[in-house]
């Protein structure tokens, strides 16, 4: 009678799926329909995920640099400034990084007010957020300012010497109001922002040199200006002398052969580098900043990471 019971049950369960889900082969349609929802979001993930991976992976691989190599500058790029000859700084300057004079002696350091114990290797100003230092001061302080300044000239030669440029005698001279791509630039004269500003337009990675003939000088209240540029790529190799003039915003390494004039209230966003002196008359002299990653680097993994979280939350309500 048992037997001839659960045969009925069997037989309502192939006619009749209602009845079925009570008995031994109801559940298991029933994780076969379940089962059936989810396929959907399986596959869409399955699909869309390693989508996501691939264009992360490329959209985090760095676009190719367009203008020359950077140029090397060795050991001296710890400094923000560097001189064979000495510094001088008036008024309420400022310098955010290190700074070093070789072979002149840390007396050429003038208008510092340097804090120094003897023996020391550096030294220390309330206008230096970052230390001095000098070729009379402690060991290896003399030798490393030693390396530094070959590798300051190294530099300067390096640019000096390169062929072929992108660009030349751009503006006759006057760069004013000119918009400059990636590349090498070459003038045969010397360079001049006479009014408003310059702008230098492109990527982070690329780079720009300009080899000046003459001098260097940015009139009174001019600027220049970067778009998408960082001033660590940019590189201002100057025969002559380099005047930045009242309230003049400057970006980039000076590679100068001579000296470099900071007039009242004027900016320096990189580095100065001066086979002779460096004037600073209220000035702010400062690092280049960090390089942030492109927007793009961090958004597509991110829109990844929060679909596939939503795929997973979407299963697993389903399954409640």
């Amino acid at each position: 009678m048992q037997n001839i019971q659960e045969s009925a049950n069997l037989a309502l369960v192939g006619e009749d799926g209602m009845v079925g889900r009570r008995t031994v082969v109801g559940p298991r349609l029933g994780k076969r329909a379940d089962r059936a929802r989810y396929w959907p979001a399986i596959l869409l993930s399955m699909i869309v995920v390693p989508m996501i991976v691939v264009l992360g992976f490329y959209a985090t691989i760095p676009a190719r640099s367009a203008g020359p190599s950077p140029v090397d500058l060795g050991t001296a790029a710890d400094y923000v400034i560097l001189t064979k000859a000495g510094m001088t700084a008036t008024g309420a300057t400022h310098i955010w990084g290190d700074i070093g004079t070789s072979p002149a002696a840390a007396s050429d350091i003038t208008g510092f007010d340097l804090v120094y114990t003897a023996g020391a290797t550096y030294s220390t100003s309330a206008l230096v957020t970052g230390v001095v230092y000098a070729s009379d001061y402690g060991t290896p302080t003399p030798s490393d300012l030693s390396t530094a300044v070959l590798d300051m000239e190294a530099a300067y030669n390096s640019a000096a010497g390169l062929p072929s440029p992108d660009f030349t005698n751009e503006g006759a001279g006057d760069i004013a109001g000119m918009t400059l791509a990636p590349g090498l630039y070459n003038w045969t004269t010397g360079v001049q922002v006479s009014t408003g500003s310059v702008t230098i337009s492109g990527a982070a990675g690329d780079v720009w040199i300009f080899q000046i003939v003459g001098d260097l000088t940015l009139a009174s209240g001019t600027q220049v200006i970067l778009s998408g540029a960082v001033p660590s790529n940019i590189f201002w190799q100057v025969s002559g002398q380099v005047t930045l003039e009242t309230t003049s915003v400057m970006k980039g390494i000076i590679l100068c052969k001579t000296a470099i004039v900071m007039n009242n209230g004027a900016t320096l966003e990189g580095s100065a580098l001066a086979q002779t002196a460096v004037t600073m008359d209220a000035n702010y002299v400062y690092t280049p900043g960090t390089v942030i990653p492109e927007f793009s680097q961090v958004l597509i993994p991110l829109v990844g990471m929060v679909f596939v979280v939503a795929i997973v939350s979407k299963v697993r309500n389903q399954k409640k």
